[in-house]
């Protein structure tokens, strides 16, 4: 059985203030607008620092322990979030999604989101508390994703999208009719007398799809992290609330990140390799495990190497072509 901090009352509150944000999101995106960046710096900070202030409150009701599995499992949330936040832009301009209709479908995506990862945590639990082999299983998962991201990066396709080849939106088309323009927040309209989906629907229907891939990865690595359910789910539903306006606040440094598929390989790998090493070491008593103050220490490392070495070649890269423009 898997030990947890998730009391009745604890699960009932966080769950509750995760749907009392989203309905906050939905109101504040009731009528479809151009975001400032002004508008989404502040909602980043808050984003920010309301998941920072709850690791403070699970760090001095539950201990140090928790404190950190709290703190490293956000913080690896947050950057496959990010990864996320690439995909869903090249979704975005592959839909020529309008400016003022963007942030409806990136609320629509972290609600798909949350979803599914609340699902593939409650799988993922009862797996873990029923066999041990789980963990290595999640452990081979991630070292095979770790591997995939690495390869894509090395041919520079890390973040390619073939709209017209996605399953899901060949599957829309066959089923009903499409429109050519978008009609506001409207998913579906009556065209010569017949239900039809509007492009909305469609981008929709694929930032869902690339929502079910991305938590086939996050959910095992943030049980490589912690193995408590309730902290798995806190820090999915922190990283995801505040994906709508990271997006507008990111969306020109996005393109600088140009090593992020390469951090986020080494984290996955090594993450994996952690949960293979956990799994062993229930197995066999004298095989060590990687603790999670220094896993944290780790992945801290990756992404500062990560971020600083992107932003140089992303500056090196500006630099060659203002003198190829000269």
């Amino acid at each position: 059985m898997l030990e947890t901090i998730g009391t009745p009352t604890l699960w009932a509150v966080t769950i509750g203030a995760v749907i009392a944000l989203l309905v906050l999101d939905f109101i504040a995106t009731r009528k479809p607008h151009e975001v400032s960046m002004r508008e989404a710096v502040a909602w980043s900070a808050f984003y920010v620092a309301l998941p920072l202030a709850f690791g403070g409150y699970i760090w001095s009701q539950y201990g140090s322990e928790r404190g950190v599995e709290y703190y490293t499992g956000y913080l690896v949330e947050k950057t496959l979030s990010v990864d996320n936040l690439f995909v869903f832009m090249l979704l975005l301009a592959a839909f020529a999604v309008p400016a003022a209709l963007q942030q409806r479908v990136l609320l629509y995506g972290i609600v798909g989101a949350l979803v599914l990862r609340g699902i593939f945590i409650a799988l993922g639990a009862a797996a873990l508390s029923a066999f041990d082999w789980v963990f290595l299983v999640f452990g081979l998962i991630l070292l095979a994703t770790g591997v995939k991201l690495l390869r894509d990066a090395i041919r520079g396709q890390e973040h390619d999208v073939d709209i017209s080849e996605m399953r899901v939106v060949k599957l829309a088309r066959k089923l009903m009719p499409v429109t050519e323009e978008y009609d506001g927040t409207r998913m579906t309209v009556i065209q010569n007398g017949k239900r039809a989906l509007t492009p909305l629907a469609l981008v929709v229907a694929a930032v869902f799809a690339t929502d079910l891939v991305f938590a086939i990865d996050s959910v095992p690595a943030v049980y490589g992290i912690t193995g408590d359910p309730y902290l798995v789910f806190a820090t999915n539903a922190f990283a995801l609330l505040g994906l709508r306006a990271l997006y507008f606040v990111l969306a020109g440094a996005l393109a600088k990140l140009v090593h992020l598929s390469y951090g986020l390989a080494a984290i996955l790998g090594f993450i994996g390799v952690k949960l293979a090493l956990h799994w062993g070491h229930m197995t066999w008593s004298w095989v060590p495990e990687i603790p999670t103050l220094l896993s944290l220490g780790v992945i801290v490392g990756i992404l500062a190497i990560t971020v600083t070495t992107s932003l140089v070649a992303a500056k090196r890269t500006e630099a060659q072509r203002e003198r190829v423009d000269a």
